[in-house]
């Protein structure tokens, strides 16, 4: 299925969005590696400690970064980013689950900033494409959800119905901005869009981001925070260098459309657990059993875990269909236990496990 990724056009930058974020970063270093000029935006360009990093990738590469200052909430504010570009990354929005105010913190930058950013694309006549990042959040809420799916997996006709300001709200803010994407592309016809739907992202990114889910998540595995016991929550995951992969792909593929489901194993937290057993790691402060359902049900609350997250998630099937994303993009995924193995050795070696 998979099949050599295409050669870019390197007679017209491509803009990024939300550069300095987890999954921007890999995707920025796939642009670079292919020679492209980068048009990178951030919330303040002005802070170039923070974009260090960034520079000194590009200046070991083929490719050229440029960064411009660009607020989500402000419109027009990516016009000079955007000005010339063929192919447009949106990458940025926000992942944090633990917030309290979601519809100003989760729900309004998601579906302002996609509005912001699209509207922008409509008044640049340069732009021939756009690549949006999405989630699989936009296509369940609740692991309950796959009940209820016409093919009992998760794919790319499923929309995500179930999530609310009050129960999975970041869920609900990336459904929401992902229909606001399609209503905006689906009312012109000069660009395409192209959405990326990943499940639980993984993997090295090209610094640690600590405010992230996925740091958040493999640090409570591994730090001890589960010594009691951890869950048996079902997830799909897919590393952040395929996901880097699968960006580049449906910028520059010529027939690349429409939604993609990139998830490169059906996996879950007691799996994850088992890929980090298979090498004698001394750091690691793994669990070693599972919590029945009924404990985390009556203890879940003190240690983060609603009773709705509980009935609705712990213990059930998680299967995802990606079967399009190799087909159309030609992605072939890494192994769990290489995303896995690999991210536990970044956390430790930059010192973040303490």
């Amino acid at each position: 299925m998979s099949f050599p990724p295409p050669e870019a056009p390197t007679d017209a930058p491509v803009l990024v969005t939300g550069a300095t974020g987890y999954v921007a970063g890999r995707v920025i270093e796939r642009l670079l590696a292919e020679g492209l000029v980068v048009h990178a935006t951030v919330r303040d360009a002005s802070k170039t400690d923070r974009l260090r990093y960034l520079v000194e990738l590009a200046e070991a590469s083929p490719g050229s970064i440029r960064f411009f200052s660009a607020d989500l909430l402000e419109p027009g504010s990516f016009a000079e980013a955007m000005e010339g570009c063929r192919v447009v990354f949106h990458v940025a929005s926000p992942f944090v689950t633990d917030v309290a105010d979601p519809e100003n913190e989760l729900v309004k930058p998601a579906v302002e900033g996609t509005r912001n950013v699209l509207l922008q694309a409509n008044a640049t006549p340069s732009v021939q494409r756009v690549v949006q990042t999405s989630s699989c959040a936009a296509i369940y809420g609740d692991s309950a959800d796959l009940e209820a799916t016409p093919r009992g997996v998760f794919d790319e006709e499923v929309w995500n119905t179930t999530s609310t300001l009050q129960h999975n709200p970041y869920s609900l803010s990336k459904t929401l901005a992902e229909k606001e994407a399609w209503r905006i592309a689906e009312a012109q016809d000069r660009w395409r869009l192209v959405v990326m739907n990943p499940a639980m992202v993984m993997g090295p990114g090209l610094r640690i981001h600590r405010d992230s889910e996925s740091f958040s998540l493999l640090k409570r595995i591994i730090d001890g925070s589960f010594s009691s016991g951890m869950p048996d929550v079902r997830i799909g995951v897919v590393d952040v260098r395929d996901l880097a992969e699968a960006h580049y792909r449906a910028g520059f593929l010529p027939d690349a459309s429409g939604r993609h489901v990139l998830s490169g194993s059906d996996a879950s937290i007691p799996m994850v657990v088992e890929t980090l057993r298979e090498k004698p790691w001394k750091e690691l402060k793994l669990p070693k059993r599972v919590l029945p359902r009924w404990v985390l049900w009556l203890v879940g609350p003190m240690a983060g875990l609603s009773r709705p997250f509980v009935s609705k998630n712990v213990g059930l099937p998680w299967k995802a269909d990606n079967r399009k994303s190799q087909e159309r993009l030609g992605l072939a995924y890494r192994p769990l236990a290489e995303t896995v193995q690999d991210f536990a050795r970044q956390i430790i070696d930059e010192g973040q496990l303490a």
